[in-house]
């Protein structure tokens, strides 16, 4: 639907007509205002978190918003501690991951035309987009142009594990209105979607390549297919965050990107279940770093990590992250950022839905490990009462 926009700060406001605006999510996606079937009651609405996507060139081709074609607005959902993802997208780039996207908070107001006020949702986790601005952006970094871009998740009974070359779960997702009628692959093609045989080709012998080759064929072809020391970096730090619903684990929430340089490039997603927020795996808090996820259907990092050297950079960069000396994921360190950004948001928490009205020093209450804190507790991982998750991430590392 088409929208108006406004962005206020520091008093200063940008304005931009008809933008582009859906609700956003999978198992999270629902309706912002009461039951199914209900019709908008303006004058006593019943409004719900909900996940919401702004496209600003929707309409106006060449419309941005500071640079953005596109940006997500989401909710905390199941973080009462409110800075999980704001926490892991800070981490990736203060050590140097500049592959993942930027976030920041931001109060959310939507005004329905014709209602008599404006719905404050509250505070939003605000998420730079990955698509062409994105790659643009970055085009020093992996090349000037567009190369082809894969979201890499869950659909139909398969996960994006870089396992099969079938094209079957390749291609462009259709979504409908009716669910019974979308469309979706676990490889889904994001730019040039014109030109998907060409990117299947791509994808498919790169995963043929991956699969097959052994030994120092299979080393010198993973140097020149991608920047490892980079990939290695971000997993550190995204395993290090306590990140399971992904690539290693889960076969999910990941981009992936053939870059004009001629490499591949891993770029993180979705990093809300986070920070202890457990499971899947039995504990993010002490799971080794070496062993996170599967280790014989994950082919993309176990055998990376199955040369030396690459596996003593990895362990390196575990290591550098929970030095005390380095600042990076130190408990007193993270508690104070996290502690500033509360103390800027906590009187704009309260708001018109009337959920997640408070901030709270705990994980989702769906994990399989309710001890974890962010702020207090100790380091023995749960075992032991309410644990600090920093505390017991570094003591968990024994190299």
């Amino acid at each position: 639907m088409a929208s108006r926009f406004s962005f206020d700060v520091n008093g200063t406001t940008i304005a931009l007509d008809d933008i582009g605006l859906r609700l956003r999510g999978n198992t999270s996606r629902r309706r912002p205002e009461g039951n199914p079937g209900d019709l908008h009651n303006a004058t006593d609405p019943d409004w719900h978190h909900v996940h919401f996507a702004l496209d600003f060139s929707k309409n106006i081709e060449t419309q941005r918003f500071k640079g953005l074609n596109k940006l997500n607005l989401k909710w905390f959902k199941d973080d009462p501690n409110y800075c999980r993802e704001i926490y892991s997208y800070d981490l990736f780039a203060r050590y140097g991951c500049w592959n993942a996207p930027r976030a920041s908070y931001c109060k959310l107001t939507v005004k329905v035309k014709g209602d008599a006020k404006p719905a404050y949702y509250g505070v939003y986790a605000m998420i730079e987009n990955i698509d062409e601005d994105f790659l643009t952006k970055n085009q020093d970094k992996w090349g000037a142009g567009i190369g082809f871009l894969w979201k890499g998740g869950w659909a139909g009974g398969t996960n994006a594990t870089f396992t099969t070359n079938s094209t079957q779960s390749i291609g462009v997702e259709d979504v409908n209105i009716d669910p019974s009628l979308s469309v979706y692959y676990a490889y889904d093609l994001k730019t040039r979607k014109d030109e998907l045989p060409a990117a299947q080709a791509e994808l498919t012998q790169f995963i043929t390549d991956l699969n097959t080759k052994t030994g120092t064929a299979f080393q010198t072809w993973i140097a020149q297919k991608m920047d490892v020391p980079l990939f290695l970096r971000t997993m550190a730090t995204h395993v290090m965050l306590g990140m399971w619903d992904d690539y290693w684990v889960n076969g999910n929430n990941f981009y992936f990107y053939f870059a004009p340089n001629g490499k591949a490039y891993f770029i993180p997603y979705d990093y809300d279940n986070t920070l202890g927020t457990s499971q899947i795996i039995e504990n993010a808090g002490t799971q080794d770093p070496l062993k996170w996820g599967n280790m014989t259907k994950r082919p993309l990092i176990t055998k990376i990590l199955e040369i030396p050297q690459y596996q003593a950079l990895y362990k390196s960069y575990v290591k550098e992250l929970v030095n005390p000396n380095n600042y990076l994921f130190t408990a007193a360190r993270s508690i104070e950022r996290i502690q500033t950004w509360q103390n800027r948001i906590a009187n704009s928490i309260p708001n018109d839905t009337g959920e997640d009205m408070s901030i709270d020093d705990k994980p989702a209450s769906w994990g399989n490990q309710p001890n974890y804190r962010l702020k207090t507790g100790n380091n023995q991982g749960g075992s032991n009462g309410p644990a600090n998750y920093f505390l017991s991430r570094a003591a968990s590392i024994t190299w």
